[in-house]
């Protein structure tokens, strides 16, 4: 029991915190006079990820790689078959070719990069340096193809709109105001922020001590607690912003949320989490899981290539596929 409550706990807290935490950071770019292009590219799309970033580090600090590479891992793959199949499942997702040809193309290279990590190194602040550089590579790109008012917009673009989206707000300056004005104003902001980033480390900490006690009170490794249970958790947001895309006819901006999720994971989590705190990758994971996660992305690309949409039918499948996935992972009779 008390092992629930300190998963449950964490989760709620990471969400809390991570609203707080994006909206706070948005509010005083805005007072700053960023462009709500680049606040959505940058802040929200990667402040909607703290959740797992948070989570990786701290787990990778307390010396759990199992949780820190299994989140990530078992995030992209849930993001695929468990987030997207569901939104599909609700409305058919339809897909644009040409941001396809474009960010899906960026997911199978990072799963792919990941594998190779994985196999032939280990997630040091080199690798992780390159992975950030990639990350950054990405969103220069995404920054010049938005700002040529393109109409197939980047998935970096949609993660952040999906996010908006579950808030009736868009990126282009209809953003909620922030509130106050003056001193008052920037107060309430920086509360939001600190507050948020409070609760957002709080919650990680809560979630990687729970996780760590419910996989020795279970008797089976870290790494499927990491790849199922914490992804799952960590990725919450993700499927809220997915489904409410799809309830609203916005079923492209779901997988766009996915890829750019997809790609925040690896080059962005994953990276910040060689750079702060150098980790090993499991055998395991880097053998089975990651090689998964990288078939799974391939498998997107081909399933959105039938029609240029994923139907209710290709959403069970990747539904389906997931919980085979969760099965063949989890130790049975655990």
């Amino acid at each position: 029991m008390e092992t629930a409550v300190l998963i449950a706990g964490g989760l709620v807290l990471l969400v809390l915190g991570g609203e707080g935490l994006v909206r706070g950071a948005v509010q005083i770019a805005e007072r700053l006079g960023v462009s709500p292009l680049l606040i959505g590219l940058t802040l929200v799309g990667f402040g909607t990820s703290t959740p797992e970033l948070v989570t990786s580090v701290q787990a990778s600090l307390v010396g759990s790689p199992g949780i820190a590479v299994g989140n990530v891992v078992g995030s992209n793959i849930a993001n695929v078959l468990l987030i997207l199949g569901i939104s599909a499942l609700v409305f058919p997702v339809r897909v644009s070719s040409a941001a396809l040809a474009r960010d899906g193309v960026v997911v199978v290279a990072s799963a792919a990069l990941m594998v190779a990590v994985g196999l032939a190194w280990t997630l040091d602040r080199a690798v992780g340096a390159v992975f950030v550089a990639g990350l950054v590579t990405y969103l220069v790109f995404a920054w010049h193809q938005e700002s040529r008012g393109t109409a197939d917009h980047t998935a970096a673009f949609d993660k952040a709109l999906a996010f908006e989206g579950v808030r009736s707000a868009g990126l282009h300056g209809a953003q909620a105001a922030a509130p106050g004005s003056g001193l008052r104003g920037w107060l309430v902001s920086g509360a939001l922020l600190l507050g948020g980033l409070a609760l957002v480390v709080l919650g990680a900490r809560l979630l990687v001590d729970g996780a760590v006690a419910m996989a020795r009170a279970l008797a089976i490794s870290e790494e499927v607690i990491g790849l199922t249970i914490v992804a799952v958790g960590t990725s919450l947001p993700e499927l809220v912003t997915s489904v409410v895309a799809a309830v609203r006819r916005h079923a492209d901006v779901a997988i766009g949320n996915v890829l750019g999720s997809n790609i925040y994971n690896v080059l962005g989590i994953a990276g910040i989490t060689g750079l702060v705190a150098p980790t090993t990758i499991p055998e395991g994971i880097a053998r089975f899981d990651a090689p998964v996660m990288l078939a799974v992305s391939v498998l997107l690309l081909v399933v959105a290539r039938t029609g240029w949409r994923v139907g209710r039918r290709e959403g069970a499948i990747l539904v389906g596929l997931y919980a085979l996935y969760v099965w063949w992972t989890w130790p049975v009779g655990a």
